[in-house]
């Protein structure tokens, strides 16, 4: 069992934010590049009972080309090519 510390806390929700990216297409290494070079906010939203935390992760949904905010008609999934698959 892990303490859910702040690093713990914030690798969670970057590996929550690659599965919501592959909803839309993307496969994980491309979800993972994009992560990398997107403008990203990432926020310690709170420490309960320490060593617990949580974090959050800001992705701008301006940067894509397609709308991938939440919505009730759910994620559309788009084949994104084969790019960043390997480097």
């Amino acid at each position: 069992n892990h303490y859910n510390d702040a690093t713990l806390a914030y690798e969670n929700a970057c590996m929550n934010a690659i599965r919501y990216l592959e909803k839309f297409g993307y496969s994980g290494p491309q979800a993972y590049l994009l992560l990398g070079a997107a403008p990203i906010e990432g926020r310690v939203s709170g420490v309960v009972d320490i060593p617990n935390a949580c974090c959050s992760l800001y992705l701008p949904a301006a940067i894509f080309d397609d709308d991938i905010r939440p919505s009730a008609s759910g994620p559309v999934r788009k084949d994104r090519g084969s790019c960043a698959v390997s480097s």
